[in-house]
């Protein structure tokens, strides 16, 4: 019996129609061979021939092309859906500076809820610069854009980005569902805050009781469903998740083989919320923060469309957009039913359909323009250097 560290993929020098498995030989490799896989094939990405090694794909670059792919498409239906001459009228009719300056809020966004994710990494952060968190971060963000996942889908792409520049994946995976966390409870802030000045200036009328009732019901799914998401968090995400598919009687094999792996990063989930409860609350402020420059966006483009806007209004409409958007999740982009909100939101404060229109497609051109930054990032993103030590590593 041949021991592992013996049997290895070695290839004896016969003819391209001659299939070949055996041991090294004296004998030159052909031009052509057939490789025979050894213990631990499947953690390395290359395969070792005699004398020379031959290529494999990382299956991490298969799964950033594949999401690459999609990306692309998605951004291609977007663009069709809204209308090349749509996107071309609007865009002419403010001109380059002001188009420029429309994505300016977005821009302070990204890089504001960047700043709330490096808090949470704490001593990790200093491993890896903030421009390259701030290129992960925008990598994971156009699949979350581009796929139906209720933006969770570029979750653990960027827990495994974070691993190629030595942060361990138990701390890169807890700190990016703990700055998920920190982002949702101040997006329901913020929300909260904009469904009480809507209320506020849109006064009450003949339909306020359905105003009133819908906002109610706004106000309890988005507390109620934060709420659960911190309460399995403190009896551990994913063993929670285990043990409810255990209960369904589905068996993932890939999963339960990462089951302690899983554990340790609910462990690392619980240690910071026990031991760090001042930086999760800053970096929740922080991303507070993130998500007014969204209600600052409203204001730059309503000032470039001619109209006039005050502090409460763009705040409400601001936050109302991000319910919008939030709540047709399902929709890989919210095609179609978020231009639609957009134009009825407007339409609510006293805008004219004309200014609708205009300010729901200027939105999604901010979009298409951050997808294809995204996707820039996603495919340069994964084609830095491996940590030493990690080059045959596959992610979990």
């Amino acid at each position: 019996m041949w021991p592992a560290e013996i049997f290895q993929q070695r290839c004896w020098a016969l003819p391209c129609s001659t299939s070949c498995i055996g041991f090294s030989s004296s004998r030159q490799p052909a031009h052509c061979c057939l490789p025979v896989p050894w213990a631990g094939s499947f953690a390395h990405p290359r395969s070792r021939l005699l004398g020379h090694k031959c290529p494999v794909r990382h299956p991490t670059n298969v799964l950033r092309y594949i999401l690459l792919a999609l990306g692309l498409i998605v951004l291609g239906v977007l663009v069709w859906q809204i209308g090349p001459g749509n996107i071309y009228d609007a865009a002419l009719r403010l001109g380059p500076l002001p188009l420029v300056i429309i994505l300016i809020p977005s821009l302070i966004m990204y890089v504001i809820e960047a700043y709330g994710w490096k808090l949470v990494l704490r001593a990790f952060a200093q491993v890896i610069p903030f421009w390259r968190l701030l290129t992960i971060r925008t990598a994971g963000e156009v699949v979350n854009m581009t796929t139906p996942t209720a933006y969770m889908g570029g979750e653990p792409l960027k827990a495994y980005l974070l691993k190629q520049y030595n942060v361990p994946m138990a701390e890169g995976a807890a700190s990016v569902v703990i700055a998920k966390t920190t982002l949702t409870i101040a997006e329901v802030f913020y929300i909260l805050v904009g469904i009480a000045i809507g209320l506020l200036i849109l006064g009450v009328g003949s339909s306020a009781e359905q105003t009133i009732t819908a906002a109610v019901v706004s106000v309890a799914v988005l507390v109620c469903s934060i709420a659960g998401f911190i309460f399995v968090q403190q009896r551990g995400l994913f063993a929670s998740m285990l043990a409810i598919m255990k209960k369904l009687g589905m068996r993932i094999q890939v999963l339960e083989a990462q089951e302690e792996h899983l554990r340790s990063i609910d462990q690392t989930i619980l240690n910071f919320y026990s031991q760090h409860r001042g930086t999760f609350a800053l970096s929740t402020g922080v991303c507070f923060f993130g998500w007014l420059a969204e209600s600052l966006e409203v204001f730059v483009i309503i000032y470039f469309l001619g109209d006039s806007a005050s502090l409460w209004s763009v705040i409400s409409m601001g936050a109302l957009a991000a319910l919008i958007k939030g709540g047709t999740f399902f929709i890989p982009g919210s095609l179609g039913a978020q231009d639609a909100g957009n134009l009825l939101l407007l339409q609510a404060f006293g805008y004219s359909d004309v200014t609708g229109i205009t300010f729901a497609l200027l939105r999604r051109f901010r979009e298409v323009v951050w997808i294809g930054i995204g996707l820039l990032c996603l495919a340069l993103v994964g084609k830095g250097r491996r940590p030493r030590g990690q080059e045959g590593e596959s992610p979990s």
